[in-house]
Formats: C-alpha cells, structure tokens, sequence
C-alpha cells in the first residue's frame, strides 16, 4: 500500500484498546510516526505497574491514556467518543488462562468486545474498526484440506516430506474449528462485528494474528504461549526448553513490528474494507525449529519433551494472498532475524526475565 493511504491518518484520532500491550504499544508507535492520535484504554492488569512505562515504553500520564476495562460501558464511551477510527485489540489473550479461568475469559472477550461495538455502532463519525483476532480460530483445520492449485499441491509434497505431515494451510475461507475457550472467544468476536457493525454501515476489517513475537514480549507465569520469549528466557538462565508433544506443532512466526504496520494499514486500506485477513508470512516452521534456533544462541541448551497441554493446537501456516492483495504489502522480519533480535534486547534488558522464572533456575542449580 502506498503512503498515500497512510498519509490519511495524519491528525486523526485513533482508539486502540489494549493500547499499552504488546501489540497496542506498537501500533500506537507507529501511529504517532504517521501523525495520528492514538488514544490508549487499557486495564494494565496483565504486567506489574512499571513493565508498561519500562518496558513497554507507555506514557500512562499522557492524557490519551486511559485506565480502564473494555467492560466498563462509562470507559468505553468516553474512549469511543470523538475517534476516526477503532482498533479493538484487548482480551484476554492468554491460552492457558483462558482455559483455567473460561469467564474470565468470557468478560473479556465476549462482554468486553460487545461493549466496544456498541459504542462504535453508535458513534457518527467512526471511518472503519478493525477487530483483532487471531488463527487460533482454525484450530487444527482439516485433516484432508489439500490446497486447490498445482502450485500449492507441490507445496504441500514438499513440506509433508520434511515434517512427515503436511502442515495445514489456512486461507481465510477456511472453517472456522477453535479447539480452545481463547479461539472460541475470538470466533464469536469476529461473528459479532459483522453482524453489528454491518447493520449500521461502519466499515470494518477483521485481521486473523498468527504467532505474534518479539522484543519487548515477556513471559506469564502458568502460560505456555509466546514460544521465542518463552524459550529465550529459558535459555538465558540455564534452563532446559520444554517441547510440548515434541515440539512438533506448526506455527506460522510474524514479527510485532510487521502485526502493528498490517494492523495500521488496515484501517485506511480501501480494499480491506469489510474483509478479513490473515497477518502472518506464509512460511511454516515447528516448534522444534524455533527452540533450536534459540539453541544457537545459548550453547548447551537442553530440549526436553513434554506432555502437550489443553487447548495447544497443532497448528499451520497462513496463507498470505490477501494480505498482499488488500494492503499492498508484507512482512518483512524473517524469523531467524526477529528470534536474533529478541535475544540481543534480552541481554540488553536482563529485568525482563521476571523473578519467579529466576526462582526455578535456583532451584535447578
């Protein structure tokens, strides 16, 4: 997409729930270098305090930062209220805790985003919201979906011959079959945007998120998401890489950077309106993979095999077509270059290797 189209942004408003995360942060960054107005709500509840202003880079004074949960009708109003555009990106986005804790999950998620979308449905001036979703919504697809084209039949040989099966394939017309209460959420959010925002003419973009990663991406503790900042970790303090089913699930890696600047260009993008989108690279790689890639970078590094948890999907891989259709554009971070980064900014940044993981690495030693 040409800067032409970005340049519309300049000078407008633009709310981003869940602005101060990992992937709010960055879009609001880049927001700000296009001329925009990003306006934060956020319910900074998932980090301590001081992770959003040190490592997350978040003016919480600023007067565009506002504290509050997309559950709260008052918040959401007030947020809404005089914004160019919406980027609903808050949820609890954890799989695992949204497993254990599936209301939680569902007041996030499913209240959360119906209250978002009511005060967008009601705004007068809203150019476009873009939802946030994720390929969590696939699930593990269809054991016997074979691409249609010769091009990707060959593909799909070639890749079955490297990871003895072949990896699934997800174009956006794929079936919806979440396997976890975190991708239900995000079907029925996807479901429920169009059907709201449809009815009253608000133009909308819903993006599919593979596998975000990337600095300044921090562990959770009890969670087994976020593999690079999982395993980078690890390895920093000596600790074996646990691969759970063995590490051979598939994901499809997309650097924060690239999900921010693809998010962006949704809003303004005249063919993303009222489409959905898949934002990952079109390049499958195992979780075995990854792990040795961090490996390298941590000599001695352990990997060991463990059982695989509830809700983990098998996985695949994006398919890119209208991602570069819709916004003229694609990623551009390669994941040997993004893990190369992640674990440069965690040398540089030894605090984000939190207490409780140090607590295991004494234990181990």
């Amino acid at each position: 997409m040409t800067d032409t189209y970005l340049s519309e942004l300049a000078g407008r408003t633009v709310l981003v729930t869940g602005g101060a995360g990992l992937i709010g942060s960055r879009v609001t960054a880049q927001l700000r270098k296009l001329g925009a107005h990003p306006r934060v709500l956020c319910a900074l509840d998932p980090y301590p305090p001081h992770t959003y202003r040190d490592v997350f880079d978040v003016d919480l004074d600023s007067p565009d930062a506002i504290e509050g949960s997309v559950t709260d009708r008052a918040a959401v109003a007030r947020a809404v209220d005089g914004a160019d555009y919406v980027i609903h990106a808050a949820a609890l986005a954890d799989v695992a805790a949204c497993t254990r804790h599936p209301h939680n999950a569902l007041a996030a998620n499913i209240t959360g985003t119906q209250t978002v979308l009511d005060a967008a449905a009601a705004s007068d001036q809203l150019r476009r919201f873009v939802f946030v979703s994720s390929a969590s919504v696939y699930g593990n697809g269809e054991p016997d979906n074979s691409p249609r084209c010769a091009e990707l039949r060959s593909m799909r040989q070639l890749l079955e011959s490297v990871y003895g099966q072949a990896p699934t394939l997800f174009t956006e017309e794929s079936p919806l079959r979440p396997v976890s209460v975190y991708g239900s959420t995000k079907a029925w959010g996807e479901t429920q945007t169009r059907l709201i925002l449809s009815a009253v003419g608000v133009s909308h973009t819903v993006v599919r998120c593979f596998s975000v990663y990337g600095e300044p991406q921090i562990v959770k503790q009890n969670s087994h998401s976020w593999m690079v900042a999982w395993f980078a970790a690890r390895a920093a303090l000596g600790l074996p890489l646990h691969l759970h089913g063995g590490g051979r699930q598939i994901r499809d890696l997309v650097h924060v950077d690239d999900v921010a600047a693809a998010t962006v260009r949704s809003l303004v993008a005249p063919r993303a309106h009222n489409e959905t989108i898949n934002i990952g690279t079109g390049t499958p790689i195992s979780v075995r993979t990854v792990a040795g890639l961090i490996a390298e970078h941590f000599p001695g590094t352990q990997l060991l095999e463990t059982p695989m948890p509830p809700g983990d999907p098998l996985g695949g891989y994006a398919s890119p077509h209208r991602l570069a259709a819709t916004l003229e554009w694609k990623p551009s971070i390669t994941v040997a270059e993004g893990v190369a980064r992640y674990v440069r900014w965690l040398g540089r940044t030894p605090d984000a290797v939190p207490y409780w993981l140090r607590s295991e690495q004494a234990a181990a030693f």
